[in-house]
């Protein structure tokens, strides 16, 4: 089954996105990827506008069948950070949401166990997966971009593996 992945990795001042395309138990590919950095000197109601027109735009040209944003992490040490995040996460949710296009939500552990096997793994293990899965000679740069790639694998992996199960007749709990 072929599948677009749009992988987001929220933030106010940088936002990375990287789309790939899955089909079956071929290699996926890398459609595109890059970053969405609003005026971080713009009122908060203008960077969060800026940023839900251009994830639009990447939506309209990326065209995925599925949008995969990383959960808020829990660990924030200033609360005000938490809150900014979650108002970056509900615009890219709405952005998807207005274009029909499913929303799924992964934590940064469970990406981690999908990519490298360990919900612990760093961020250079993480980024090497995303390297020898997508065949990618360097690395994507900003770490941004590498997060919502990984994102996008973790999410393919994950779909892969219940599909492999429910084929042998064993149900995940959700």
């Amino acid at each position: 089954m072929r599948i677009r992945i749009l992988g987001v990795d929220p933030g106010l001042r940088i936002t990375g996105y990287g789309a790939i395309c899955c089909n079956g138990d071929a290699k996926p590919k890398m459609i595109e990827a890059g970053v969405i950095t609003p005026d971080v000197k713009a009122p908060l109601e203008r960077r969060l506008g800026q940023l839900h027109a251009e994830l639009c735009e990447v939506l309209a040209t990326a065209k995925p069948d599925v949008v995969v944003i990383e959960e808020l992490w829990s660990g924030y040490k200033n609360p005000t950070t938490a809150v900014l995040m979650g108002h970056a996460r509900g615009v890219l949710c709405l952005a998807a949401h207005a274009q029909d296009i499913p929303v799924r939500h992964l934590v940064h552990s469970l990406v981690k166990r999908a990519l490298v096997g360990s919900g612990s793994a760093g961020k250079d293990q993480v980024k090497r997966m995303v390297m020898q899965q997508l065949g990618l000679r360097i690395p994507p740069e900003p770490d941004d971009v590498s997060d919502a790639l990984a994102l996008a694998l973790a999410f393919a992996n994950i779909e892969r593996t219940e599909t492999r199960l429910n084929k042998l007749g064993i149900a995940l709990p959700r």
